[in-house]
């Protein structure tokens, strides 16, 4: 096994950001898919579904890829296949040859999505410093930096999305040309078992994950229409509520690392749900835009960490291996990252918006007693 230094922890940020670039460029492809195949929003929805199909067949099995064939040869592979699957979404014709591409892709971003997490604990454990908050805060820059330079790229130069979407494949390779090298070329405990199924602990740690990713996924998708509809904001504003979460997200995954060694991570933790529950409060009771603002800051704030500490303390508990446990609790959260938008919908629907944000606060509560469970049994 090779030396872990600090070079193995920037290869490590470097495929971060390569899957939050890479997420980024596929969305803004999402309008020119349906407009280029002339589908509506139901086959449109179905495609979509078939993002997270591909994923949740991938993650429970990534983990003891990840122990066969390594971290550096699993990780490569997948990136450049990532690539090769954006530019031929932007040029594929029929919704037969889309939908096998898109099952792929989402299995593809699902692989990575665990075997980046996996390389992640293993440098984090051998560094024996914190890494893993600002690690995730890569995989965001990219989401901000794919994002931003699309519309830079479509909007201001004129490209076309599939030219748009070659200079950022082109990106992604130079910079996976420089971390792959340094990625680990082994990822965890072979094992005879091929599914990674959570069991003891690493269930509750799922749990967790699921209710922040849940989170997560309900504030991306309606926090606009909570501020237009709910609040009565200009709809010029309904982005601004994800956005302010976003950097705050961010901001804090940058300093999480550092505020983890100074507090510990189980202040961090509890103490960040509660901060969560407070903006929380401020949206279902404040009426003033800069209360509004100020509740999907602390949200942010308080959600920002939760993720990354639990996923470093998969590298201690014993119940399962690392490459078996980072599975697990990653396809749990997936799943409440695909279950948020519609429970929330559906509870609105039912009742009403500030109904759906109670509900999110309350599961926010249990994370604070799941989370105690945890630090007491590891």
């Amino acid at each position: 096994m090779e030396k872990i230094g600090e070079v193995q922890k920037h290869a490590t940020r470097g495929i971060f950001f390569i899957s939050g670039f890479g997420a980024a460029t596929w969305a803004p492809l999402v309008p020119v898919l349906r407009e280029r195949l002339n589908i509506g929003e139901d086959i449109l929805g179905m495609l979509l579904l078939c993002i997270g199909l591909g994923s949740l067949f991938m993650m429970p099995i990534a983990g003891s890829l990840s122990a066969r064939i390594g971290c550096r040869k699993f990780l490569t592979g997948a990136s450049i296949l990532l690539v090769v699957l954006l530019l031929a979404l932007c040029k594929l014709p029929t919704l037969q040859t889309v939908i096998p591409a898109i099952i792929i892709f989402g299995a593809i971003m699902g692989g990575i999505d665990v075997v980046m997490n996996i390389q992640a604990i293993i440098v984090e454990k051998a560094l024996k410093k914190r890494i893993m908050s600002g690690t995730h805060a890569l995989w965001s820059v990219g989401g901000f930096a794919g994002a931003g330079l699309f519309g830079v790229w479509v909007g201001m130069l004129g490209l076309t999305p599939f030219q748009s979407t070659l200079i950022a494949a082109v990106i992604m390779l130079i910079i996976l040309a420089k971390c792959s090298k340094y990625l680990l070329s082994y990822g965890g405990e072979k094992s005879g078992q091929l599914i990674a199924i959570p069991r003891g602990i690493v269930i509750f740690i799922g749990i967790v994950s699921l209710i922040s990713f849940l989170v997560e996924g309900a504030i991306m998708d309606w926090s606009g229409v909570f501020l237009t509809v709910t609040k009565g904001f200009d709809i010029s504003k309904a982005g601004a509520g994800f956005a302010t979460f976003s950097a705050a997200m961010v901001l804090m995954r940058f300093l999480g690392d550092n505020l983890v060694q100074a507090l510990g991570q189980k202040l961090i933790v509890l103490g960040g749900c509660v901060v969560a529950f407070t903006g929380f409060m401020l949206l279902i009771f404040a009426d003033s835009q800069i209360l509004m603002y100020a509740g999907f800051f602390l949200i942010g704030i308080g959600s920002a960490n939760i993720v990354p500490v639990f996923y470093s303390l998969l590298g201690k508990q014993k119940v399962m291996p690392v490459n078996m446990a980072v599975p697990a609790m990653s396809t749990l959260g997936y799943l409440g990252g695909l279950m948020g938008p519609a429970s929330i919908g559906f509870v609105a629907h039912l009742t009403s918006l500030y109904t759906s944000f109670a509900m999110l606060a309350g599961l926010i509560i249990l994370q604070i007693f799941i989370a105690s469970y945890i630090y007491r049994q590891i």
